[in-house]
């Protein structure tokens, strides 16, 4: 979320790294618990009857998704085709949309890369410094040096990629909110890092620390920029790592966006556990337990609402009927027997070219057009020329394939 510098003396009270206190719920009790527990089961089934590359692709889809929800967090609205176009190296003329169009790419390289080191059992303490400034600092790799620049009314200066706040200069105010810092900043992340440290965790912990962490991470605006897309690809890391990640086929930002009831819920979550402690019976660190434990509940009951509502998305029959559906809508664009070729393809994965006339049952000569005419409608694609053919989710298709995935343009 976007932080709006202003330099202030920082009271010793707020330099002790127990300030973000409590940084775990004390116990776990209904409702948390309940809604750990509905997490659990429903991640576990989500995906479960798809093939494995249908839901790797499906996860490429999705990492458009979580990088579209999470720029629209930060106030950038690149839309859904532009990001596509970026990530084929289709940049726009234009000065500033080009740079969010890079943002928007780099956000999706470095979500990928966490799949990849999940999926390999590499995925490293996701609350560790060396992570989260890795995250950090890959996310800015490639960005235009102009985006490098940190402004306020009155001073700027250029940010290095994956380096704390460290210098007076980089001292922030965010709302009525006053980080530590910048000379803090590397004491709070370590304590940080050994306070959501997962390996002493049971799942259950961990789901209620991905929760906590989200919060107190954004609480101690360790980055000079860059601190709210770090702290969701971080959460998304600590959902994999606590086992309800469904290999990447949801995401927590498009939730965040969006809230349970309305928009603004997460910026007034955020704030809210912001809360000092209120009192004897409110826990007994600096900031507020019943706050912190409504935040979590909240936070996480948005997580609930997004694994089901991408069950219902990714569900394999429905998924066949809105394929069905998209070509009969095709104004002819599409064989008739293309239906038959999308459910095989769906249903196992990956078809061999030779393959289609067979499922199609119509002549080789036609068979090949079907292929060629669905290959340019972008639905089905493969990982080399002559190789095997699998679905894809082309953003022109998602109307009818994934209705509300999007907000409607």
């Amino acid at each position: 979320m976007a932080r709006k510098d202003r330099p202030k003396r920082r009271p010793e009270s707020l330099e002790s790294v127990g300030r973000f206190e409590p940084a775990l719920l004390e116990q776990l009790t209904s409702p948390v618990t309940d809604v750990i527990a509905e997490i659990s089961a429903t991640s576990a089934a989500l995906g479960k009857a798809l093939n494995s590359k249908t839901a790797a692709n499906l996860a490429d889809l999705v990492r458009v998704m979580n990088t579209y929800y999470s720029n629209l967090i930060e106030g950038h609205d690149t839309r859904p085709r532009d990001i596509e176009r970026a990530l084929a190296g289709h940049l726009d003329d234009d000065h500033e949309r080009r740079n969010l169009q890079l943002e928007a790419a780099a956000h999706v390289r470095v979500q990928k890369q966490v799949d990849e080191m999940a999926a390999a059992g590499r995925l490293p303490e996701p609350a560790s410094s060396e992570f989260l400034r890795e995250l950090h600092r890959e996310f800015y790799r490639e960005a235009p040096q102009a985006t490098l620049i940190v402004r306020s009314a009155t001073r700027s200066f250029k940010m290095t990629p994956g380096e704390w706040r460290s210098r007076p200069e980089q001292d922030v105010a965010v709302g009525r909110h006053m980080p530590p810092s910048s000379g803090r900043v590397d004491a709070f992340m370590s304590a940080f890092a050994e306070r959501y440290r997962f390996k002493q965790m049971g799942k259950a912990t961990r789901i209620m620390a991905m929760a906590a962490a989200h919060h107190r991470f954004n609480y101690i605006h360790p980055f000079p920029d860059g601190n709210g897309r770090v702290s969701r690809l971080m959460s998304h890391a600590m959902g994999l790592s606590a086992g309800i990640g469904a290999h990447g086929l949801w995401s927590i930002s498009r939730g965040l966006a969006r809230g349970l009831a309305r928009r603004g819920e997460y910026k007034e979550m955020m704030d809210h556990a912001d809360m000092p402690r209120q009192g004897d019976l409110d826990g007994r660190g600096n900031l507020s337990q019943r706050a912190l434990t409504e935040f979590v509940t909240w936070f996480l009951r948005v997580c609930l609402d997004q694994i089901t509502f991408m069950t219902s998305l990714f569900e394999i029959d429905s998924l066949a009927t809105r394929l069905r559906v998209y070509v009969e809508r095709s104004d002819e664009r599409l064989h008739p027997a293309t239906t038959a070729l999308l459910e095989q393809v769906l249903v196992r994965g990956e078809v061999e070219r030779g393959e289609v006339p067979r499922i199609v049952g119509l002549p080789p000569r036609t068979a090949r057009r079907i292929l060629n005419d669905v290959i340019t409608e972008g639905l089905l694609a493969s990982d080399t020329p002559k190789g095997p053919v699998s679905l894809r989710f082309p953003i022109a298709a998602l109307e009818v394939l994934f209705p509300s995935l999007y907000p409607v343009a």
